[in-house]
Formats: C-alpha cells, structure tokens, sequence
C-alpha cells in the first residue's frame, strides 16, 4: 500500500541513521521507497530539507506529495526549501488532492516540534513491522498514512457536474428572447469556459500519474531484479497491484476528459446551427 509516513528523532544525527536504515529496507524488499527526505525544525519553527534521498524514483529528489508535506509543515520557507529540490506544492489544497489529508499534518506537526528532525517519505508496505522495529530502535515516533488517489474521482464527479449544468444552459437558451437570452448567453459562455479549464485539467492529470506511476513501477522492476524468493515474489505483486489500480483511475480521468470534450462539442455543433 502506498503510504507516507514521517518519524520523527530528537537530533539529525538519528535522522541521518533513519534515512539509510529506510534505504537498508529498500534494498531488502521488505518495502519500496519512492521518495523522500531528512528535514529539520529549527526553534523558530521553520523547516529545511537538509537530505533528499537519492533513491526516489519520481524525475526529482522529491515526490509531489513528500514534497508538498514538507511545504505544508514549514510554510514559505518549508515550501521554498522543497522547491529547490523539485517538490511541486505546499498548500492544504495540495495535500488533499494528492491523497495525504489535512488531519494527517495536523498530527505530523504536533510531532515535529522545534529542535527535532525527521524523515520523510513516500513508500510501499504490507507490514509495519520491519519499518516499525528499525526506526524504534534508533528512538523514533512514526507516524503514517496511505496515500488515498481522491482528486481522480472528484475530477471525474466535477466534470459529470459542469456538463449537466451546461446542458440545462443550453436547453434554457434554447428557448430564450431578448434579455434573457442575452443574459443566458453570458453564463453559457462562462460555464464553456469552465468545462474547458476542467478538460485541461483532466488531461494534464492523466500525464502526471501516467508520469509518476511509470516511475513507481521502474523502480519497483529494479528493485525486484536485485530481490530473490518471497521478497522477489513481493515486489512482482505489488507491481501487478499498481498496474491494476492505474487503470481504475486512468479509466476515471478519461471519462472526466470525455464528458468535457463531449459537452464542448455538443456547444461548437450548437453554435453553427
């Protein structure tokens, strides 16, 4: 299950020792990691990646989502530290739409108080328990979250919506004169408007966990060619588990582009007429 997690030390020292006990697991098969960092809260309260992992698969140091974390636990200043490292958000509305919930920060950032470091990342796991009894030993406090894919459906639902509020529009114009049908065209002009940012947004969505999950199942083949036996077996499932799963929200992202592109053909038909 694709989860993030964060542990948070009470010194960079232990951070720094988390960070290659978390790259020890990978290389062991007993979870996949995609991304990830060693951040740090100085007693202002601002956060800095001092560390990015180097084994993330995902184009940059960081993932979208560890890196909007990151953003979202240390403000302007967090955010501008991801960004330097390829993190691409930090706002709560990042967070939500790349599955790590706002409840989720709340929690990591009672526990990143001033003074203490911490690893963050994105990775894949069955079990806690390995992850579990490497970062306690180092003394440790994990706290983690799956990473739910929530934006795919509610582009697919917004989409299902602006095109019904477009056709009724166009039915009302339909039957509109004079005024009312001047004023018509002006909310049918801005809801066109609107279908076609949601088509755009559709399609760049589609590329980006095209990108992104091409990226995961990569690393996930290479690290299966390093593995033997149950941890070899492991990884092959999870890869047959992704490859799954992408279709589920490639097919959601695809009716949400058709219900866009359909609406706004049906409008250019109409407007000929």
């Amino acid at each position: 299950m694709d989860k993030m997690i964060m542990v948070v030390f009470d010194n960079e020292t232990k951070a720094y020792e988390a960070s290659r006990a978390l790259a020890d697991l990978h290389r062991e098969g007993s979870l996949a990691v995609y991304s990830g960092a060693v951040i740090v809260k100085d007693a202002g309260g601002q956060v800095s990646v001092r560390q990015a992992g180097d084994q993330g698969p995902l184009g940059t140091a960081l993932g979208m989502a560890t890196g909007a974390l990151i953003g979202a636990l240390g403000g302007p200043v967090g955010l501008a530290a991801g960004a330097a490292v390829g993190a691409v958000g930090g706002s709560f509305a990042d967070l939500v739409n790349l599955g790590v919930g706002v409840d989720f920060l709340d929690d990591v950032s009672r526990q990143l108080s001033p003074g203490k470091a911490a690893i963050v990342a994105e990775i894949e796991e069955e079990w806690v328990t390995p992850l579990d009894t490497r970062m306690e030993a180092l003394g440790g406090t994990i706290c983690r979250r799956p990473r739910a894919e929530v934006i795919d459906v509610k582009m697919e639902r917004d989409a299902a919506l602006l095109q019904t509020e477009f056709d009724k529009l166009q039915a009302e114009l339909d039957q509109a004169h004079g005024e009312a049908k001047a004023r018509l065209q002006a909310k049918v002009k801005d809801a066109k408007a609107r279908l076609k940012v949601a088509q755009n947004r559709a399609r760049a969505q589609a590329d980006e966990m095209d990108r992104e999950v091409q990226a995961k199942i990569w690393a996930l083949h290479d690290q299966a060619s390093r593995a033997a036996g149950d941890a070899k077996a492991r990884i092959e499932k999870r890869i047959d588990e992704m490859k799954a799963d992408y279709q589920v929200r490639s097919d959601k992202l695809r009716q949400a582009w058709h219900l866009t592109r359909e609406a706004l053909t049906t409008s250019s038909s109409a407007q000929r007429r």
